[in-house]
Protein backbone atom coordinates (compact mmCIF):
# COMPACT_ATOMS: atom_id res chain seq x y z
CA UNK A 1 0.00 0.00 0.00
CA UNK A 2 2.95 2.71 0.93
CA UNK A 3 4.93 1.78 -2.33
CA UNK A 4 1.18 2.31 -4.40
CA UNK A 5 0.97 5.88 -2.81
CA UNK A 6 4.85 7.07 -3.10
CA UNK A 7 3.90 5.70 -6.91
CA UNK A 8 1.16 7.72 -7.38
CA UNK A 9 2.67 11.20 -5.74
CA UNK A 10 5.69 10.84 -7.42
CA UNK A 11 4.05 10.56 -10.42
CA UNK A 12 1.75 13.53 -9.81
CA UNK A 13 4.99 15.26 -9.16
CA UNK A 14 6.78 14.53 -12.65
CA UNK A 15 3.44 15.43 -13.75
CA UNK A 16 3.47 18.62 -11.98
CA UNK A 17 7.15 19.17 -13.07
CA UNK A 18 6.31 18.80 -16.81
CA UNK A 19 3.41 21.33 -16.08
CA UNK A 20 5.73 23.95 -14.70
CA UNK A 21 8.47 23.19 -17.68
CA UNK A 22 5.85 23.87 -20.25
CA UNK A 23 4.80 27.23 -17.99
CA UNK A 24 8.16 28.34 -18.02
CA UNK A 25 8.79 28.43 -21.82
CA UNK A 26 5.66 29.88 -22.75
CA UNK A 27 6.56 32.62 -19.85
CA UNK A 28 9.52 32.95 -21.06
CA UNK A 29 7.89 33.14 -25.01
CA UNK A 30 5.88 35.87 -23.54
CA UNK A 31 8.23 37.98 -21.09
CA UNK A 32 10.59 38.31 -24.83
CA UNK A 33 8.20 38.79 -27.15
CA UNK A 34 6.91 41.86 -25.28
CA UNK A 35 10.23 43.13 -24.52
CA UNK A 36 11.21 43.01 -28.38
CA UNK A 37 7.43 44.29 -28.97
CA UNK A 38 8.40 47.01 -26.51
CA UNK A 39 11.99 47.92 -27.76
CA UNK A 40 10.60 47.80 -31.71
CA UNK A 41 8.01 49.83 -31.03
CA UNK A 42 9.91 52.56 -29.71
CA UNK A 43 12.91 52.12 -31.84
CA UNK A 44 10.43 53.09 -34.27
CA UNK A 45 9.43 56.39 -32.97
CA UNK A 46 13.04 57.52 -32.60
CA UNK A 47 13.50 59.44 -30.23
CA UNK A 48 16.27 60.28 -28.07
CA UNK A 49 16.63 60.86 -24.37
CA UNK A 50 17.91 64.22 -23.31
CA UNK A 51 21.15 65.01 -22.93
CA UNK A 52 22.54 65.89 -19.82
CA UNK A 53 22.77 69.91 -20.74
CA UNK A 54 18.93 69.76 -21.27
CA UNK A 55 18.07 68.50 -17.87
CA UNK A 56 16.82 71.86 -15.90
CA UNK A 57 16.32 70.28 -12.35
CA UNK A 58 18.05 67.50 -9.92
CA UNK A 59 14.92 65.28 -9.99
CA UNK A 60 15.50 65.22 -14.02
CA UNK A 61 19.07 64.58 -13.54
CA UNK A 62 18.28 61.62 -10.88
CA UNK A 63 15.85 60.16 -13.47
CA UNK A 64 17.37 60.79 -16.98
CA UNK A 65 20.73 61.09 -16.54
CA UNK A 66 21.24 57.74 -16.78
CA UNK A 67 19.62 57.67 -20.45
CA UNK A 68 21.29 60.97 -21.57
CA UNK A 69 21.89 60.91 -25.13
CA UNK A 70 20.56 57.19 -25.72
CA UNK A 71 17.58 56.07 -28.21
CA UNK A 72 14.61 54.61 -26.52
CA UNK A 73 14.08 51.23 -26.28
CA UNK A 74 13.17 50.67 -22.75
CA UNK A 75 9.72 51.23 -21.09
CA UNK A 76 11.92 52.30 -18.39
CA UNK A 77 13.30 54.81 -20.72
CA UNK A 78 9.93 55.93 -21.63
CA UNK A 79 8.23 56.02 -18.30
CA UNK A 80 11.06 58.20 -17.13
CA UNK A 81 11.04 60.17 -20.28
CA UNK A 82 7.62 60.78 -19.72
CA UNK A 83 7.26 61.65 -15.97
CA UNK A 84 10.60 63.76 -15.91
CA UNK A 85 10.91 65.15 -19.41
CA UNK A 86 7.21 65.95 -20.89
CA UNK A 87 5.29 66.18 -17.95
CA UNK A 88 7.83 68.74 -16.27
CA UNK A 89 7.49 70.71 -19.53
CA UNK A 90 3.81 70.74 -19.67
CA UNK A 91 3.58 71.37 -16.63
CA UNK A 92 5.70 74.79 -17.00
CA UNK A 93 3.41 75.48 -19.95
CA UNK A 94 0.55 75.62 -17.87
CA UNK A 95 1.29 76.40 -14.46
CA UNK A 96 0.72 73.14 -13.73
CA UNK A 97 -2.86 72.76 -15.19
CA UNK A 98 -4.06 69.58 -16.84
CA UNK A 99 -5.18 69.29 -20.28
CA UNK A 100 -8.81 69.15 -18.97
CA UNK A 101 -8.72 72.70 -16.80
CA UNK A 102 -7.13 74.63 -19.71
CA UNK A 103 -9.39 73.01 -22.70
CA UNK A 104 -11.86 74.25 -20.43
CA UNK A 105 -10.61 77.28 -19.90
CA UNK A 106 -9.58 77.85 -24.06
CA UNK A 107 -13.60 76.60 -24.58
CA UNK A 108 -15.07 79.20 -22.81
CA UNK A 109 -12.63 82.14 -24.30
CA UNK A 110 -12.69 80.98 -27.65
CA UNK A 111 -17.01 81.25 -27.34
CA UNK A 112 -16.49 84.55 -26.34
CA UNK A 113 -14.56 85.40 -28.81
CA UNK A 114 -12.45 83.40 -31.57
CA UNK A 115 -10.03 85.86 -32.50
CA UNK A 116 -8.61 87.49 -28.99
CA UNK A 117 -5.50 86.89 -28.03
CA UNK A 118 -6.19 84.88 -24.91
CA UNK A 119 -8.25 82.28 -27.04
CA UNK A 120 -5.71 81.63 -29.35
CA UNK A 121 -2.66 81.18 -26.84
CA UNK A 122 -5.19 78.88 -24.56
CA UNK A 123 -6.39 76.87 -28.11
CA UNK A 124 -2.71 76.63 -28.73
CA UNK A 125 -1.64 75.61 -25.08
CA UNK A 126 -5.00 73.14 -25.40
CA UNK A 127 -3.64 71.37 -28.52
CA UNK A 128 0.42 71.24 -26.76
CA UNK A 129 -1.43 69.59 -23.68
CA UNK A 130 -3.20 67.62 -25.56
CA UNK A 131 -0.03 66.12 -27.72
CA UNK A 132 1.84 66.02 -24.71
CA UNK A 133 -0.37 63.96 -22.92
CA UNK A 134 -1.23 61.76 -25.61
CA UNK A 135 2.36 60.72 -25.79
CA UNK A 136 2.61 60.46 -22.22
CA UNK A 137 -0.02 57.84 -21.95
CA UNK A 138 1.35 56.34 -25.06
CA UNK A 139 4.84 55.70 -23.47
CA UNK A 140 3.51 54.92 -20.18
CA UNK A 141 1.44 52.00 -22.00
CA UNK A 142 4.92 51.08 -23.06
CA UNK A 143 6.31 51.09 -19.43
CA UNK A 144 3.61 48.94 -18.69
CA UNK A 145 4.12 46.15 -20.83
CA UNK A 146 7.81 46.40 -20.47
CA UNK A 147 6.49 45.56 -16.84
CA UNK A 148 4.68 42.83 -17.29
CA UNK A 149 6.87 41.52 -19.52
CA UNK A 150 9.77 41.66 -16.41
CA UNK A 151 7.10 39.80 -14.33
CA UNK A 152 6.93 37.02 -17.32
CA UNK A 153 10.60 36.50 -17.08
CA UNK A 154 10.96 35.96 -13.48
CA UNK A 155 7.41 33.93 -13.37
CA UNK A 156 9.07 31.83 -16.16
CA UNK A 157 12.51 31.19 -13.39
CA UNK A 158 9.85 30.78 -10.86
CA UNK A 159 8.30 27.56 -12.97
CA UNK A 160 12.02 26.43 -14.21
CA UNK A 161 13.01 26.09 -10.55
CA UNK A 162 9.73 24.89 -9.23
CA UNK A 163 9.91 22.26 -12.64
CA UNK A 164 13.57 20.92 -11.19
CA UNK A 165 12.45 20.44 -7.11
CA UNK A 166 9.55 18.49 -8.68
CA UNK A 167 11.51 16.09 -11.04
CA UNK A 168 13.64 15.36 -8.05
CA UNK A 169 11.71 14.95 -5.71
CA UNK A 170 9.51 12.88 -7.77
CA UNK A 171 12.08 10.92 -8.70
CA UNK A 172 13.35 10.68 -4.86
CA UNK A 173 9.99 9.08 -4.54
CA UNK A 174 10.06 6.74 -7.42
CA UNK A 175 13.06 4.83 -5.57
CA UNK A 176 11.59 5.63 -2.19
CA UNK A 177 8.60 3.06 -3.27
CA UNK A 178 11.27 0.38 -4.98
CA UNK A 179 12.99 0.54 -1.20
CA UNK A 180 9.38 0.43 0.29
CA UNK A 181 8.35 -2.33 -1.94
CA UNK A 182 11.28 -4.65 -1.31
CA UNK A 183 11.19 -4.45 2.35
Amino acid sequence: MRSMLDKVISWMGLALALVLLVAGGLLTWASTFVADNVSEQLSMQDITMPAEADLETQEQKDALLQYAGQKMTTGDQAKAYADHYILVHMNASSDGKTYSEVSGEALAANAKNPESAQAKELMGLRQTLFMGSTLRGLLLNAYAFGTIGKIAGIAAWAAYIGAVVMLILGLLGLRHSKQVTAA
